[in-house]
């Protein structure tokens, strides 16, 4: 059984898209999709800094883009799940059949956009923290009135929150463990970003929903939905929400799946995976140069 997931913010590196649009096709794509959101994702992913492409309504549109192209370019059949961590669900949901891509771009677009909104109202951050015991960083985190906004398993929790407090967190960290500054500009997923919902929520109602080829692991609780009105929801609801990374990859481990694509920028979901579920062979596809590779790893769990 072959999965694919998408990675989430704080993945995006400078330069991420110049081998996925040296081919003509993917170019196309590309430049429409940028038409479509009124975005030059080109620009972004080739000539922009890390500070443009950390801004949140600049990272979220291109990291969904780039993974998309990706799945264009790979063109596979009998993907059995998919996931995303945070933003990726939107891609995740595309990947289902569950929206189109272009859908998940307008809505990527939008959550970026207020999501950067709800950002400005308060200086706020999310660090992670690797290591230690889970209830006592979890109780560390909500003793500084942070909140656990990412449990990513494999020993890795995300905090959010005021930025006093998660330099406190850092300066005493909880027994065994060790924090570090993410590169994202607001505490996602939690309820500083409750402004953001209503927005989006409206624009959702707008989109034509379709019940999911493929099954689509959720953030909430790592439950599989088949159904695309309820995914388009809970994409929605996850932006106040914890994302339990650790469910979603219980969830491929329980459902048999013996072979995970990450699309690109990948690399982060493939190290957690490697550390919480081994037994599950990983492929992270970074860059063009990779699709011969990717697809021969396919065809191995297909």
């Amino acid at each position: 059984m072959l999965a694919l997931i998408a990675p989430g913010q704080g993945s995006q590196t400078p330069g991420m898209l110049n081998s996925w649009i040296a081919e003509s096709s993917s170019r196309n794509l590309l430049s429409a999709w940028s038409k479509e959101i009124d975005l030059n994702l080109e620009d972004l992913g080739t000539t922009a800094d890390a500070d443009e492409i950390k801004d949140t309504s600049n990272a979220q549109p291109l990291i969904v883009a780039t993974s998309l192209l990706a799945v264009h370019a790979l063109a596979l059949e009998n993907v059995a799940v998919t996931s995303g961590h945070s933003v990726g669900e939107l891609t995740a949901a595309a990947i289902s059949g569950a929206i189109s891509a272009n859908d998940a771009l307008m809505l990527v677009r939008a959550r970026g956009i207020e999501m950067a909104k709800a950002a400005a109202l308060i200086p706020t951050g999310m660090s992670a923290v690797l290591g230690g015991e889970r209830n006592e960083v979890v109780t560390a985190i909500a003793a500084l009135g942070l909140v656990a906004a990412n449990e990513n398993g494999a020993g890795q929790i995300v905090a959010a929150g005021d930025l006093t407090a998660l330099a406190a967190l850092s300066e005493h960290p909880p027994l065994g463990a060790r924090v570090r500054a993410l590169s994202v500009a607001g505490a996602f997923h939690t309820p500083y970003m409750h402004t953001a919902v209503a927005p989006l929520s409206d624009l959702a109602a707008t989109v034509t929903t379709r019940q999911p080829l493929i099954p689509f692991i959720s953030n909430k609780d790592g439950v599989a939905i088949r159904t695309g009105s309820e995914i388009v929801a809970r994409i929605v609801n996850q932006i106040t929400n914890p994302v339990r990374w650790d469910l979603c990859m219980q969830s491929l481990k329980t459902m048999g799946v013996t072979g995970v694509i990450e699309l690109p920028p990948a690399g982060t979901l493939v190290g957690l995976l490697k550390r919480a579920a081994p037994e599950i062979e990983s492929f992270a596809l970074k860059s063009a140069l990779d699709l011969e590779a990717a697809r021969d790893f396919a065809e191995r769990h297909i």
